[in-house]
């Protein structure tokens, strides 16, 4: 029978967690990833998958969750072996439980057709990749073994999925295709996603059957989430598998409360909201899905058929550009406003202190602003060392001194709840451009006492804060900016990472200083092909050894070899003035090709911009 008719009936009851309840069950396998386990001890997952179909379940997942190289670090033959061997001990005992269930009851027949899921989790994709092939390498060992149900369960980003989906349908017409997203209990994922605007979304996607959420949160929680959906008008069927509740750590264990009725009455609660597909992620025990069978066996409810009406409009979907386009008409935003009309504008970056002595910064921003300068922006502990917050000091510069402050956000050392807890504050402040980066990370040496998060880069950052736009910030949305480093070797690479940061909904790029051939070619492509506004970088060399410095110690940064020549036998006064005189000359060549300018102060040489910035208001 195939899932569609079988849902007309009544809900699909799902197995519960395998991870949490495997090193429960033998505490001996704590110390291995749970996937292994179909290889090492392949008789401990069989049971388990035979105690979910006893306690009730109607559909199972192999235990593949994260089969992939970068969640096991196992070489590609290794992942494949343990992929083929999940999907046979889930597909056999499916089909000697039915067997036995057969013979039980003196029927022909089976009582209950049983479904069995190819398990797929997110994967860890590097900058450069786009992650389409790490996924259909695992599809298609799944569709070799005869699998033709799919769940790819707590995803945080829609990024991948429809390509990838689409893929499953073309070699597999009949394949069932059902997309989870781990949500908070405020309804985000920890890729920064809101979560009602990924089911809204992927409502779009036509390569895939049911859409819903699990993990993060306990039932409770997402029972609040569905009934804010219209499932009325819902096309796909919907799924939901939270979490036993929220766990405790004992003796650095993971455990979370015996809950088993308390669970199963929520859980059929969801399931009369319309919710076709439903079942456990962590925590849950076969207890847990023999009760929920219990109940639903007491009290059955309707199957469900999705709406097959017209498609729900596309602007209801598109919420990380709605968020952005919210940011670029801010009336509270005088930084965005100028931008927007094509006034060319001058922002100075000024690196904050490293001890709490900040006359000479906020001295630095009082000038700058004298000078005409529309926005000063501050970096986030550059290279790794503890400087004054960028955030804390934004928010002093842009109540005390009335400038627009750009502090740097990067996804170095705060998670994402953080980062989160951080943007309130300075949305409080009214401070409301921020530089999403990822942060320069920790030098060697500071590795045993410093340990970096890196949980998210900043396109991920870019399209949290954009959500948030949508959802929290909407009478003071924030304008997001980034960089792009147009002296890269690979300079495709960051063209294609820079689309990813504007699909996310950054409206401003920053470039790296323009000192070459090269940054001047990639800065005219740039224009070409990003649709957004941008700064051209200007760092003005003071010296000889400072070009050689920045040539060959300074990543991003590429000095032409005729500017540093000028250099040579250069003093103080002579450097300072050659670097008013280049500067000059470089704006004026990428002028044509940028929105603004972007000035890097070094060695807090505040008079020295102050030239330049009076050059640049003549150009």
């Amino acid at each position: 029978m195939k899932i569609q008719d079988f849902l007309k009936k009544k809900p699909l009851l799902f197995d519960g967690a395998m991870g949490t309840y495997v090193s429960k069950r033998y505490p001996d396998s704590i110390d291995h990833c749970c996937e292994i386990l179909n290889l090492t001890h392949p008789d401990w997952i069989k049971k388990i998958h035979r105690e979910y179909l006893e306690a009730g379940a109607t559909a199972i997942k192999t235990n593949t969750f994260g089969a992939n190289e970068a969640g096991l670090g196992l070489p590609k033959e290794t992942i494949y072996e343990i992929i083929i061997q999940g999907w046979k001990l889930a597909y056999q005992e499916t089909l000697a439980f039915e067997n036995r269930s057969k013979e039980a009851s003196g029927q022909k027949d089976i009582l209950e057709e049983h479904y069995v899921f190819a398990d797929i989790g997110p994967i860890s994709i590097s900058e450069d990749s786009e992650g389409f092939e790490e996924y259909r390498e695992l599809v298609d060992v799944f569709l070799e073994c005869g699998a033709r149900h799919f769940i790819f369960e707590t995803f945080d980003s829609p990024d991948n999925l429809e390509q990838i989906t689409s893929y499953i349908k073309e070699k597999a017409e009949d394949a069932f295709v059902l997309i989870s997203f781990g949500v908070s209990p405020e309804g985000f994922t920890r890729g920064g996603c809101y979560g009602r605007s990924l089911f809204y979304q992927l409502q779009q996607m036509r390569s895939v059957d049911a859409i819903g959420f699990n993990c993060i949160s306990g039932p409770k929680h997402l029972l609040e989430l569905i009934q804010k959906l219209d499932l009325e008008h819902c096309y796909k069927y919907v799924s939901v598998m939270p979490n036993a509740g929220y766990p405790t750590m004992v003796s650095n264990r993971t455990l979370y409360a015996d809950n088993p009725i308390y669970f199963a009455e929520t859980i059929h609660e969801i399931a009369r909201e319309g919710v076709a597909i439903v079942g456990g992620c962590c925590g849950t025990e076969p207890s847990y899905i023999r009760k929920i069978a219990q109940l639903l066996e007491q009290e059955p409810v309707s199957g469900v058929v999705p709406w097959e009406e017209a498609a729900l409009e596309k602007a209801d979907f598109d919420v990380e550009q709605s968020g952005a386009r919210m940011a670029q008409g801010n009336p509270k935003n005088d930084f965005a406003a100028k931008l927007n009309q094509g006034e060319k504008v001058i922002v100075v970056e000024l690196d904050p202190p490293v001890t709490p002595d900040i006359e000479n910064f906020m001295e630095g921003a009082a000038r700058y602003k004298q000078a005409g300068v529309d926005a000063i922006d501050i970096a986030d502990c550059p290279i790794a060392r503890a400087r004054i917050d960028s955030s804390i000091l934004a928010c002093k510069v842009s109540r005390e001194l009335k400038l627009t402050a750009i502090p740097h956000m990067t996804c170095r050392d705060r998670n994402i709840n953080a980062t989160k807890a951080l943007l309130l504050g300075l949305n409080v402040e009214g401070v409301n451009n921020v530089l999403a980066v990822t942060g320069d990370p920790v030098p060697v040496a500071q590795r045993q006492e410093v340990k970096t998060l890196f949980s998210y880069n900043s396109a991920v950052l870019a399209r949290h804060i954009n959500t948030l736009n949508e959802t929290t910030f909407t009478r003071n949305p924030f304008q997001v900016c980034g960089a792009l480093n147009v002296n890269a070797v690979n300079f495709d690479s960051q063209i294609n990472h820079a689309k990813k940061k504007i699909e996310n909904g950054v409206n401003v790029l920053f470039t790296q200083p323009v000192m070459s051939r090269e940054g001047l070619d990639n800065l005219k492509r740039a224009r070409e092909e990003l649709p957004v506004k941008l700064l051209g970088g200007l760092m003005p060399v003071v010296s000889h050894k400072n070009a050689c410095f920045m040539e060959h110690e300074i990543a991003g940064i590429h000095v032409d070899q005729q500017i540093i020549q000028l250099y040579e036998g250069k003093n103080r006064e002579e450097g300072e003035a050659l670097a008013v005189k280049i500067v000059t000359a470089i704006a004026k060549e990428i002028g044509p090709y940028v929105d603004g300018f972007y000035l890097i102060t070094p060695f807090q040489r505040i008079a020295l911009i102050e030239k330049i910035v009076k050059q640049l208001k003549l150009l």
